[in-house]
């Protein structure tokens, strides 16, 4: 089992990282590539295509500038450890041990526009670059197509590679990463976790709880050393609970009512 999770645009380099093991990205000569291009973008240019602010892109010409295709704890950090938004918060990688963290390096990726398919003690150089960038390639007028089939790929090697695990892939990503995955061509049953919060008379999806609650799964399945689907049905972290009834095969639907 593999649960994909959408990066952060937040990072945290100050930190220091609580751990020394870290891995190499799969597909640095694909972000090499990609870095190539951007950096033939003027801060203004990069402003526009990303829809940021002026200080915004300037940070980001200035990362796209500074990226190199060697990468070391001098220059980067394990992903996991960098990405500091609300699923990473839920997921609280700082908090885990080195055992805990061998397991996420089997059992999560995290879907990237510049790095396609990171493990999470992939070494990560900062950058910014949305999934959903309509960046042209020789490949294409966006990401979706520079990526092709190529993390689907990647996704299918993981499974084949762990011949003992079940095949299933778990969607804990937002829609517009998930899209560069391709379920049909996937060699895995794909799983995607709703959650769902009582507001103004009705369960709606609130979407910063959402994401928190994403990474909340995650490591729910790292701490329990889970391996399939099934498994995350015991989900009950922070008040959320499995609704059997407003569930499928599909689609695993997590509810929780607080007070008022």
């Amino acid at each position: 089992m593999i649960i994909v999770l959408s990066p952060a645009k937040s990072l945290d380099y100050a930190t220091p990282a609580h751990i020394q093991k870290h891995t190499i990205p799969d597909f640095v000569a694909e972000a090499a590539e990609l870095i190539g291009g951007l950096r033939r973008m003027s801060p203004h240019q990069i402003a526009t295509l990303m829809s940021i602010s002026d200080p915004l892109a300037q940070l980001n010409f200035q990362r796209y500038a500074d990226w190199s295709p060697q990468f070391d704890t001098s220059n980067a950090k394990q992903a996991v450890l960098a990405f500091n938004g609300d699923v990473y918060e839920g997921f609280d990688a700082r908090s885990l041990s080195a055992t805990d963290l061998d397991y996420a390096q089997q059992h999560v990726r995290v879907l990237s526009g510049l790095y396609g398919l990171l493990r999470p003690l992939d070494l990560l150089q900062p950058y910014r670059l949305e999934m959903g960038t309509r960046l042209a390639t020789a490949r294409g007028k966006d990401l979706y197509a520079f990526w092709g089939e190529r993390i689907t790929q990647a996704l299918n090697a993981q499974f084949h590679a762990n011949t003992h695990a079940v095949p299933a892939l778990v969607n804990c990503a937002s829609a517009e990463y998930f899209r560069s995955v391709k379920p049909a061509l996937l060699q895995a049953a794909v799983v995607t976790p709703v959650f769902e919060d009582w507001k103004g008379g009705r369960y709606k999806i609130i979407s910063f709880h959402a994401k928190r609650a994403r990474g909340l799964m995650a490591r729910y399945a790292v701490e329990h050393r889970l391996d399939t689907p099934q498994q995350l049905k015991r989900f009950n972290a922070e008040g959320y609970a499995f609704d059997a009834a407003a569930s499928n095969d599909a689609t695993y639907v997590f509810r929780r009512r607080l007070a008022d």
